[in-house]
């Protein structure tokens, strides 16, 4: 089947010498696996490769036959060009994490348009503005909703958070956070893109990565650390 929609570049891999394998989140139909036959040839087609970036948007026609196997792009264009998230150091190691963090997380071969819609949203408000230091942990947050386990805040007020069951509670388990650990997350909880960027130190961005690690660790069969965590915690130290 022919399907002409929007797609998100999730993560690409080299296939021997020309050959390139790219995972998309699409508009149309949740998470699909493409081969890119010529991404590395000379001419004309060897302009596919940089259409294929982490979390680049894109246009694409492509072959759905939704047999489980690689499917095919017949035509790709970007959707919308970045202005500044492709050249600027901090904007580029955050979309090096976050796309990461989604290879690791998204498992829907279905479609999900308002994830969709949302991740789109977050890229180009991370590509307009310069105050970014909070975007990873904001969104990391608000991708538990689409995810299915995002915390449960009827007792928001309540002193620990259980990284396990995903709530809070007053009495402290052996999967708690602490006091100090929770009151962070519950600052987290409900911090938009376009709220001040200062409202946490360099520390506490560190502690919240990785509560957040811990919390997607506990409620993600096989979730993997990001190989670019560390390098994420350099330009934010």
């Amino acid at each position: 089947m022919l399907v002409k929609t929007k797609a998100i570049v999730i993560s690409s891999l080299r296939y021997q010498d020309k050959g390139l394998i790219v995972r998309c989140f699409t508009e149309s139909d949740g998470l699909k696996s493409y081969f890119i036959r010529n991404a590395y040839s000379q001419g004309k087609s060897a302009q596919k490769i940089a259409y294929f970036q982490p979390l680049t948007i894109l246009e694409i026609e492509a072959n759905h036959k939704n047999k489980g196997t690689l499917e095919t792009i017949k035509d790709v264009r970007l959707a919308i060009p970045f202005e500044s998230a492709n050249t600027d150091i901090l904007k580029c190691t955050i979309l090096m994490f976050v796309g990461e963090m989604l290879h690791n997380s998204i498992r829907e071969e279905e479609a999900n348009t308002d994830f969709y819609a949302y991740l789109e949203a977050a890229l180009l408000w991370l590509d307009t503005h310069d105050q970014t230091s909070n975007f990873h942990l904001i969104l990391m947050m608000e991708t538990t909703k689409f995810l299915g386990f995002y915390p449960d805040i009827d007792q928001l007020k309540a002193e620990f958070f259980d990284l396990s069951a995903g709530t809070f509670t007053n009495y402290q388990s052996v999967s708690c956070l602490s006091s100090e650990e929770t009151n962070l997350l519950r600052r987290l909880i409900g911090v938009k893109f376009g709220g001040s960027q200062n409202i946490f130190s360099a520390n506490e961005r560190q502690q919240l990565l990785k509560i957040l690690i811990d919390y997607y660790t506990l409620h993600i069969d096989g979730f993997r650390k990001p190989k670019s965590l560390e390098v994420l915690k350099e330009v934010f130290a």
